[in-house]
């Protein structure tokens, strides 16, 4: 995986970002990829890149784009005042999965979670995603807290 680069996803990304949050078994059921992209996917793009304490990035390889994450920076009063990295919407093409991508991904994220001055890195997934908790162990991350989520 020679000709990685990481940036900060533009407006002219959505689309491919869009079909890739789709492209698994519980994407397909809470994404919508049809075109033209619903605004609402414009709009949240606009909040995330307009916020100091998120990036949504986008990777490439040749030219191509292959994978796509949201990183948040979130400042907190407990553990002294530490800062977290929350990363979320980890997506990879379908044609680059199981080729070390993933990985190379979650360096790059931790990296400027510590650019960033943060003390911990934490991530959610859904509990029936086997192999990204299989995956995610195998980085370091531990079920160390029970995530709860109240859909609004």
């Amino acid at each position: 995986m020679q000709n990685l680069s990481f940036r900060p996803a533009v407006v002219s990304d959505l689309i491919e970002i869009v079909a890739m949050l789709a492209d698994d078994k519980l994407g397909c059921e809470r994404e919508d990829s049809s075109t033209p992209l619903n605004p609402k996917y414009a709009d949240a793009f606009v909040a995330i890149s307009r916020d100091p304490n998120q990036i949504l990035a986008v990777v490439e390889y040749n030219g191509d784009l292959v994978g796509c994450m949201q990183l948040s920076f979130i400042p907190g009063l407990s553990r002294l005042g530490m800062w977290r990295g929350q990363i979320e919407s980890v997506r990879i093409a379908t044609d680059f999965r199981s080729e070390g991508l993933g990985r190379k991904m979650f360096e790059w994220a931790i990296a400027q979670c510590r650019k960033r001055g943060c003390g911990l890195v934490q991530l959610t997934t859904d509990k029936s995603r086997e192999e990204a908790l299989q995956f995610y162990d195998s980085l370091g991350f531990r079920a160390s807290h029970e995530g709860l989520k109240l859909d609004l």
